[in-house]
């Protein structure tokens, strides 16, 4: 079921998430389907389910192509549950970010550039994997709303937070 994505400014995108203690549950696995449903509809490239009012520490993130990010590798279909991230290096990189729960406007974000990251699936299968690139960022951008942190709140620079259709007008990037 598709499910509404709260916007910035409602407050429970600002909670932290509380861990998921049972695996395998058809609560969990609707949540999940719902999460799948809402973010294929927004053509997302991620999703966590605060973004849909429920305050768990559950992610989905991946795709094969993504209109709202055209220039980027595709990134495994991954559900991660009470996800636990690690830097594998210092380095940070600055690039673009969207959130379907910011809509219409893009930021350039630091994030690290490589990390691993380590989880569970929806029956408490353990995950263990590294990323680097745009699975990196990702990863790091879903996983802050777990914490209560909305993109912006990461930016350094404002004059590098617009509208889209400002920053890109040539990109035929669509507006989230």
């Amino acid at each position: 079921m598709i499910r509404e994505i709260l916007k910035m400014g409602d407050p429970r995108l600002l909670e932290k998430s509380r861990p998921v203690e049972a695996f395998g549950t058809p609560d969990l696995r609707a949540l999940i389907g719902d999460m799948q449903d809402t973010m294929r509809a927004a053509s997302g490239a991620g999703l966590a389910a605060p973004q849909i009012g429920v305050g768990l520490r559950v992610v989905i993130f991946g795709f094969e192509s993504n209109p709202r990010y055209p220039q980027v590798e595709a990134v495994p279909f991954t559900i991660l549950v009470n996800p636990v991230l690690t830097p594998l290096s210092d380095e940070l990189e600055e690039d673009w970010e969207g959130c379907l729960s910011v809509p219409g406007l893009r930021g350039a974000v630091p994030r690290w550039t490589r990390l691993s990251y380590r989880g569970f699936d929806a029956e408490g299968g353990l995950i263990e994997r590294e990323a680097a690139g745009f699975h990196a960022r990702v990863v790091q951008h879903e996983c802050d709303h777990l914490d209560g942190i909305l993109y912006p709140m990461r930016i350094r620079d404002l004059t590098k937070f617009g509208y889209t259709e400002i920053l890109f007008p040539d990109a035929g990037i669509p507006e989230d």
